[in-house]
């Protein structure tokens, strides 16, 4: 159970909700934003000293029942809720790390997707295998040390600093608020983990804009469907994008692909023959 943070997580999903959002009137003295804690309590059927003790990281583990109260109580959507569980030991989390070697299958695949960007990424964002064609669009990551490569650090730390983009990308800013949200997630599941520790930590302390994100407690990503990227010789190339997640080693395979035929699809055969020499992202 991690007492802390399931004080914080609880507080920022109180104070996101208004009165009228369940039910209440909102009154004319609230000084706070948000439910006071004795309304939360209240809504989810606990006494409201159990609930303050809870915010505050005093109480013992809650049980599923009062769980799925407080759940109710403050509204948590489905991903919010695991969340929720994790946070308060009620779930399965791995006391091991993160794994970062992939599967040799998944590694013969990539190269069996020509026409596809493809890589795969673990738990804190680290790229860690790619195809040839991956490599040409964004970036050749085989020239780079593994720290280079986590793509978390070069969000927020690297050339691309918030306010420019990321290898061209459309969706800089929303990339950078999931790759929080996903962080978050992940060193819940592996508390003990001093890399991903290690990671949040460096972000936080460094990266105003991440700390801030951090605070918001957010854990539920938008599903992000398309994605527009800038490539320095070929211009923007528009691709579907799309996440495989390989949940034995809590890994993902991300694909960019074009409709076959389309002028997307034509620049990324166009990258396919002058390789990985043009992905000059870091000039």
């Amino acid at each position: 159970m991690n007492k802390q943070e399931l004080g914080s997580f609880l507080r920022s999903r109180r104070e996101r909700l208004r009165p009228e959002d369940v039910g209440l009137p909102s009154g004319p003295r609230r000084r706070t934003p948000g439910l006071r804690r004795e309304e939360a309590a209240v809504l989810a059927h606990i006494s409201t000293e159990y609930y303050v003790r809870l915010e505050q990281g005093r109480a013992p583990r809650p049980s599923g029942e009062v769980l799925a109260g407080i759940a109710g109580a403050l509204r948590l959507t489905d991903a919010e809720s695991d969340h929720l569980h994790v946070l308060s030991g009620t779930a399965p989390i791995r006391d091991r790390l993160h794994r970062r070697d992939v599967r040799p299958s998944i590694l013969a695949l990539l190269e069996r997707l020509p026409g596809t960007a493809a890589f795969v990424i673990s738990a804190t964002f680290e790229v860690l295998a790619w195809n040839d064609l991956a490599a040409a669009l964004m970036e050749d990551f085989g020239a780079l040390a593994p720290g280079d490569r986590n793509l978390a650090r070069r969000a927020f730390l690297g050339p691309d600093r918030p306010g420019t983009t990321l290898y061209g990308i459309s969706d800089a800013a929303e990339f950078r608020h999931h790759v929080v949200m996903e962080l978050r997630a992940t060193l819940a599941r592996y508390p003990a983990d001093p890399e991903v520790r290690g990671l949040v930590d460096e972000l936080r302390d460094t990266c105003p804009e991440f700390a801030r994100l951090w605070e918001r407690h957010d854990v539920q990503a938008a599903q992000m469907l398309t994605k527009t990227l800038r490539h320095p010789v070929v211009g923007e190339i528009t691709v579907d994008c799309d996440v495989m997640a390989l949940t034995d080693r809590d890994q993902h395979v991300v694909l960019y692909s074009a409709p076959q035929g389309s002028p997307d699809a034509e620049a990324l055969a166009l990258l396919r023959v002058l390789g990985t020499e043009t992905a000059d992202y870091l000039r």
